[in-house]
């Protein structure tokens, strides 16, 4: 344990152990540890890890923790391996029992290795006449070994993660593969640096506190995560774990975004006809309903109930719960599907409003940054140029005030959170929209909304075949 110098007075501490999984309830005194580990990972680390060359930034974690005497300090940690290895002095340790993963890893590793030496071998004797009957042997002997290897691979993962398990506050331990049953653990669950630093804590017989994470170095591969910035814990590989872990501590519950009371009027009604709405939703207000049972108010719920005789899927695109603006909606079902025709060919035409956290350079410009849902913290989306799906936006400057920027998105594709990772990302904007809980540099306040608004749509109607045109100003 690293002791405070001075040592904060007991009324300093946090009555609750705060979420992990929202960014907004990082204590003083995790912020406090934070800043000491920025500095010693400054004067002594940073240089040899190389954490400033591109991919080697890397998320660090500290938890705050009283001992058995009184005193408090904080341990520290970092996610994964550094520099190849887990375990670095002056750090935590990894999770995993060191014996039981060796006793797989080694000769594991041996295999994947052989494996990728048969696979060279029948790659080198291919033929050139790839329609040969030779070639078509080989070509099959590459599948079988490819799917062996698959196979052998994942029974390799589970006896791995058989090294990995878990205790409380309560003393109750459980294995890895038993938080996430029956469905199967994410890669590299159990290390994150908040389990890893909790493991240790309970290990010396210290009391958690609190916790906080925090990315530094060079931005990571995926341009999602800034030097300097807290970020919640990841949702994908660690609420099952952190859960588990947090038991038996006065702990504050994950919070629960589009929970929030919304006035019943909302969404006003902007345009209508016999065939289409159109409403402003409100910031906060879900579109459609929410997996838990207290995500059920949304767009859809209320417009059901104001349109009980309307067929088919009401919305025909949606809106972020934390952007407001114009949402389109079909009180037939026949004119959803005409609707979403013309959402498919791009012929419905949107703007949206927004301030950014930062000075935008140029007036006007083109991003195109492929897109895709990051599996391991939903619902964050970020950049893949790879495997995500082609997403294009076209912005323009329309004031700038001090270190913000109100620009104008107009964007050709719809995928989630589109807007708001171009503007966040390095090579896109590299300036977050104020207030976004979860590409910003900080944590929005309480009371601070994302300024986001879908302010203009314009569309043929489906039916009748005028021009519709409808204009919502920010209410920012």
């Amino acid at each position: 344990m690293i002791p405070f110098s001075p040592a904060p007075p007991a009324a300093e501490w946090p009555a609750r152990f705060p979420t992990p999984f929202d960014r907004r309830a990082v204590h003083p005194l995790a912020h406090r540890a934070a800043m000491e580990l920025v500095d010693t990972v400054q004067s002594q680390y940073a240089h040899a890890w190389r954490l400033h060359e591109p991919g080697n930034g890397k998320m660090f974690g500290v938890l705050v923790v009283a001992a058995p005497n009184g005193d408090v300090g904080y341990l520290r940690g970092f996610s994964g391996m550094m520099n190849g290895q887990w375990d670095i002095e002056g750090w935590v340790p990894a999770a995993f029992d060191k014996a039981v993963r060796d006793h797989t890893w080694i000769p594991g590793e041996a295999e994947m290795l052989d494996f990728a030496a048969q696979r060279a071998g029948l790659c080198a004797a291919m033929p050139e006449q790839t329609d040969s009957a030779e070639a078509q042997r080989i070509a099959a002997a590459i599948r079988a070994l490819d799917e062996a290897r698959t196979a052998r691979s994942r029974t390799l993962m589970a006896l791995i993660q058989d090294s990995y398990h878990f205790v409380n506050a309560r003393g109750e331990v459980r294995p890895l593969r038993s938080l996430f049953a029956p469905a199967e653990p994410p890669a590299g669950s159990g290390d994150c640096a908040a389990p890893k630093l909790l493991a240790h804590a309970y290990r010396l017989g210290l009391r958690p506190l609190a916790l906080a994470e925090l990315w530094w170095g060079a931005p990571s591969a995926t341009g999602d995560r800034r030097a300097g910035v807290f970020y919640a814990a990841c949702r994908g590989k660690c609420l099952p774990i952190l859960t588990h872990m947090l038991e038996g501590l006065p702990a504050d519950p994950p919070p629960l975004f589009g929970s929030a009371a919304i006035p019943a009027h909302e969404p006003v009604v902007v345009y209508e006809d016999d065939y289409v709405v159109v409403v402003n939703k409100p910031s906060g207000l879900l579109t459609v309903p929410g997996r838990s049972a207290a995500l059920q108010d949304c767009v859809v719920s209320r417009l059901k109930e104001r349109y009980p005789d309307a067929t088919g899927p009401l919305v025909v695109h949606r809106l972020d719960m934390d952007t407001s603006g114009l949402l389109l909606v079909a009180k037939q079902l026949e004119t959803a599907k005409a609707l979403q025709r013309l959402f498919s060919r791009r012929e419905i035409h949107k703007h949206y409003v927004a301030w950014l956290d930062g000075t935008v350079i140029a007036d006007h410009g083109h991003i195109a940054l492929p897109l895709r849902q990051d599996v391991d913290d939903r619902p964050r989306n970020i950049h893949d140029p790879e495997f995500g799906k082609p997403a294009e936006t076209e912005w323009r400057v329309l004031a700038r005030d001090g270190e913000r920027s109100r620009v104008q998105f107009i964007p050709h594709t719809g995928r989630t959170h589109q807007l708001r990772v171009h503007a966040a990302h390095p090579q896109g904007l590299d300036a977050p929209i104020v207030g976004d809980r979860l590409y910003g540099r900080t944590a929005p306040h309480d009371d601070e909304r994302l300024l986001l608004h879908a302010e203009h749509l314009e569309f043929v109607h489906p039916v009748t075949g005028d021009v519709v045109v409808v204009d919502q100003p920010a209410p920012f």
